[in-house]
């Protein structure tokens, strides 16, 4: 039966992964470089192409988005501004989440991308406009970054979906390690050049900087070919709302996958309030100006952190069980945040914040790795965008909701809070298949394939 009526399909058995074989991989990888690995991924030119694109783009992202911060708080001085910013650039993935997934699953994906990106850099060039002037408009600015987030609400699971088409299944555990090594190398390029291009020449000019960082995605995308999604004949149809909601049913048949997304919600809503208030601790608790390069240069040593965790992920750990090292990963970003929490100075807190970085980007690379294996291609937009509401979207929310807290405590207290959380959540990611699982938090490390 198709349609509204239609009766959902078995659960797949959760023993085994659930990416078909397909057809639509662009290219062929190089043999000579093990399969899953991030070197086997970089060898397909699809792949090489949007990569390097979506590289220079992040990198005009992160100029934007520790400079968005720094202005946000010296204009105003107020954590919940700040706070009001990160929800207008990341509650759009919440907001529109289950429908930007349904487009990823329902639209040609490159004219997709090639509209977001359009749109993304329009706001970041109007932001450029509006923060040109000496006492700027803060509901403008507030504007102008909404319309850039609902861009990026769309962006993410088109970008995500395309992957197993640029590498195909072999290889997708290497690319999406090296998705997210690539999203926080720019993390560490761009508060560098952001931080000392904004106490040089100001925010507008930052702003322009990331506008024209688009054109090297837009460019990418004009010069990649996809072939046309491909659907099983046995796949389900589904109309309407039920279409719009079909990501949470196949969340729901797959205990592996709805763990992961419950994880990454609970994590990124009580345990990231630092990284949306990076600025906040920064002044008042390390004494660190929040327009100085020295501030760019912090924010670049999480990015790094962040960066080295992920590669890590499809390197140096790509044999490993990735259940395993979620968990690991979550006790090692428990212990750190503590640590991070407490210190006073900046010196020993670029040292321990690329530490924080790695164990928070390594962890969230594993999981995403892990929840990927299970997903079916035609199922993916749907699925990426539930991971985006939860992992971008709930980082919004906290950041708005829990802003009069960081007034009225500060952020010591709060991060502390998130460190206890992130103990909790490494007892409760077991992600391993049913089949899979034991009593022990450190089983052997699963072969590769």
């Amino acid at each position: 039966m198709r349609g509204d009526d239609a009766i959902e399909p078995a659960p797949r058995p959760c023993e085994q992964p659930c990416i078909e074989e397909t057809t639509e991989a662009v290219g062929e990888g190089d043999s000579r470089f093990g399969s899953g690995s991030a070197l086997a991924a970089l060898s397909h030119r699809p792949f090489l192409v949007v990569y390097i694109g979506a590289f220079f783009s992040n990198i005009g992202t992160w100029m934007q988005q520790v400079v968005l911060g720094a202005l946000a708080y010296s204009l105003t001085g107020s954590p919940l501004f700040v706070g009001l910013l990160i929800f207008a650039q990341m509650g759009p993935v919440l907001v529109f989440g289950p429908l930007a997934g349904v487009i990823a699953d329902t639209f040609d994906r490159r004219r997709l991308l090639l509209v977001v990106n359009v749109v993304q850099l329009v706001a970041a060039g109007a932001l450029a406009l509006v923060a040109r002037s000496g006492d700027p408009s803060k509901v403008a600015i507030v504007a102008a970054v909404l319309v850039g987030g609902v861009g990026g609400a769309i962006f993410m699971p088109a970008y995500s979906s395309i992957l197993p088409a640029l590498v195909g299944p072999d290889d997708l555990p290497g690319a999406i390690s090296l998705q997210s090594a690539q999203m926080n190398l720019s993390r560490v390029i761009g508060p560098a050049i952001g931080g000392i291009a904004f106490a040089a020449y100001g925010a507008s000019w930052v702003f322009l900087g990331n506008a024209v960082s688009y054109l090297f995605m837009i460019a990418a995308v004009l010069h990649l070919r996809l072939p046309p999604l491909e659907i099983p004949d046995d796949a389900e149809v589904e109309q309407g709302f039920r279409r719009l909601t079909s990501g949470f049913r196949i969340a729901r048949r797959d205990p592996v996958v709805g763990r992961a997304l419950i994880t990454i919600a609970t994590f990124s809503a009580l345990c990231l309030l630092w990284v949306g208030q990076f600025p906040v601790f920064a002044v008042e608790n390390l004494g660190i100006d929040e327009e100085s390069s020295a501030y760019g240069w912090l924010y670049a040593c999480f990015g790094l952190g962040a960066a080295l965790g992920s590669i890590a992920i499809g390197t140096v750990f790509a044999r490993s069980s990735k259940p395993t090292l979620v968990r690991r990963g979550l006790l090692a970003y428990a212990a750190l945040l503590t640590v991070y929490a407490l210190l006073r100075s900046p010196g020993p807190a670029y040292p321990v914040v690329v530490l924080l970085g790695a164990s928070y980007f390594g962890s969230v690379t594993a999981l995403n790795t892990a929840m990927q294996s299970r997903l079916a291609n035609h199922e993916r937009g749907r699925v990426m965008a539930l991971w985006m509401m939860g992992f971008g979207g709930m980082v919004s929310v906290a950041n708005l909701v829990l802003a009069p807290l960081v007034d009225a405590v500060g952020m010591p207290p709060l991060m502390i809070a998130g460190a206890a959380i992130a103990v909790g959540l490494a007892w409760y990611a077991d992600i391993r298949a049913p089949g899979e699982r034991a009593p022990s938090l450190d089983p052997t490390p699963a072969a590769a394939d």
